[in-house]
């Protein structure tokens, strides 16, 4: 069973012809479509987060003001980053929606969950906005879940390290934050030394690659970099930064990754998930709009059991002496704080 949370976004929010577009919103539901479910789709109204669930992850005082900038007609918020006048409502919806997926999943204890929701959200701040992003939607989830006393895996596969999440969870020790990306590229952070703070040693892991990487380098960095850190952990939830801008025709990165290769990468992660209806998926980025047709629906399908993949899997680009290096660098960094840390904070 699909459980689809939206879609929202698909009219609001809207910069013009900025890549993070509406438009964005029809290519994922045309992906679901695709997949002819019929009753193994349910759709689930999104509902506006409230303060008490948004102030979790974001600062009282920037809500207050990216509230009060859209009310007062919006504007660009950073070179990269727009609000509107409706961009407040669109991003609570957002928010929102990762909340009812959660709820749905909860209630069912079964199927998989996909967000279908924007703006997104991993690069948002605690305090402001960046990367296109003005609420940290799946950071909003994770901390809902951890305030249950759950133990939350964060798999971020978008091409762009998700920098505003990474800081959120840092030092929480109930937050297992693993991240994929090309490097170099925004935003500049990401690096396999990052490996959270004093409470949470262990608990960032984060794998750099090389432009041209192919999916068979991607799910390397996951087996061999993040692996022994998931065991360790013993997630209750798994939760996807799922962004689709890896792939080959994506205008906004070089990795060369296919829809094909998304589907292996979610037969992956959905072992990570203790059992059925714990594993839920938040739409980040993806901006050729054809590319991320394919790539949902292929995505989807290898979750639901279904063989829908109209790109083969990709293999034999650079990036494996990047995943060992990160994997020695990583090693290193934790050897150095635990030495400095009680035995109780270590993992590895």
């Amino acid at each position: 069973m699909l459980i689809v949370s939206g879609p929202t976004g698909g009219s609001e929010h809207d910069g013009g012809g900025h890549p993070e577009r509406p438009a964005r919103i029809a290519a994922v539901m045309a992906g679901i479509d695709d997949l002819h479910l019929g009753t193994d789709l349910q759709i689930v109204a999104p509902y506006a987060a409230n303060l008490a669930q948004m102030t979790r992850v974001h600062d009282t005082a920037y809500l207050d003001e990216l509230a009060a900038f859209c009310q007062a007609g919006g504007g660009q918020l950073d070179p990269d980053t727009y609000a509107t006048a409706d961009s407040w409502s669109a991003a609570r919806r957002a928010a929102g929606a990762g909340l009812a997926a959660v709820d749905t999943l909860r209630q069912r204890d079964d199927g998989v969950a996909f967000v279908v929701a924007r703006p997104p959200g991993h690069h948002a701040l605690r305090d402001r906005a960046m990367g296109f992003c003005l609420l940290n939607n799946i950071a909003i989830s994770a901390a809902a879940l951890t305030a249950n006393d759950e133990r939350v895996l964060i798999i971020d596969w978008d091409v762009h390290h998700g920098n505003g999440t990474q800081a959120i969870f840092w030092d929480d020790p109930n937050v297992l934050y693993v991240s994929t990306h090309q490097w170099p590229l925004f935003p500049g952070s990401g690096t396999a030394q990052e490996i959270g703070g004093p409470r949470a040693l262990g608990r960032t892991v984060n794998v750099p690659l090389p432009a041209g990487a192919t999916g068979d380098v991607v799910r390397r960095a996951i087996g061999e970099v993040a692996l022994p850190a998931i065991d360790d952990f013993d997630p209750t939830w798994v939760l996807i930064s799922a962004g689709f801008d890896a792939h080959r025709a994506d205008p906004l990165a070089e990795l060369v990754l296919s829809s094909g290769d998304f589907a292996e990468l979610a037969r992956m992660v959905a072992g990570f998930a203790p059992r059925p209806g714990r594993l839920v998926l938040f739409l980040e980025g993806g901006y050729d709009l054809g590319a991320l047709r394919m790539s949902v629906a292929a995505t989807l399908g290898a979750l639901l059991g279904d063989f829908y993949q109209p790109e083969d899997p990709t293999c034999g680009g650079p990036g494996t002496e990047m995943v060992h290096q990160a994997r020695a660098e990583r090693d290193e960094a934790l050897h150095r704080a635990w030495s400095l840390a009680p035995s109780e904070r270590r993992v590895r």
